[in-house]
């Protein structure tokens, strides 16, 4: 068995205090346009949403702990009004009707 190699770090590869952490929990952030106006849109990873569930506003269904998934906001608003969405769902969101269409087994929240 080899040793582990220990290589310098390149220079300024670690992070600032300035530095905004968005990735911290293993996502990023953009901004993006809907219905006319600019979203924050940040990606979670799988490992940044464990021991928690959200309900999808794209198809009324739960998003189980653990999945990556979406969080969207209107950049004006503050942080009452960020959703948690799946991935398809929000890709799909331009496509989506205003009535949300669910199957026959599905709860009603």
């Amino acid at each position: 068995m080899s040793p582990r190699r220990n290589r310098p770090h390149a220079a300024g590869s670690g992070r600032r205090a300035d530095e905004d952490p968005s990735d911290r929990y293993g996502g990023w952030q953009s901004t993006e346009s809907w219905r006319g106006e600019p979203w924050s849109v940040r990606h979670v990873a799988g490992a940044g949403a464990q021991g928690k569930t959200y309900r999808c506003p794209g198809c009324d269904q739960q998003i189980p702990s653990g999945v990556p998934h979406v969080v969207a906001w209107p950049e004006h608003s503050g942080v009452d009004e960020r959703r948690h969405w799946h991935k398809a769902c929000w890709n799909a969101k331009d496509r989506r009707t205003t009535r949300v269409q669910r199957s026959r087994n599905a709860p009603r929240f």
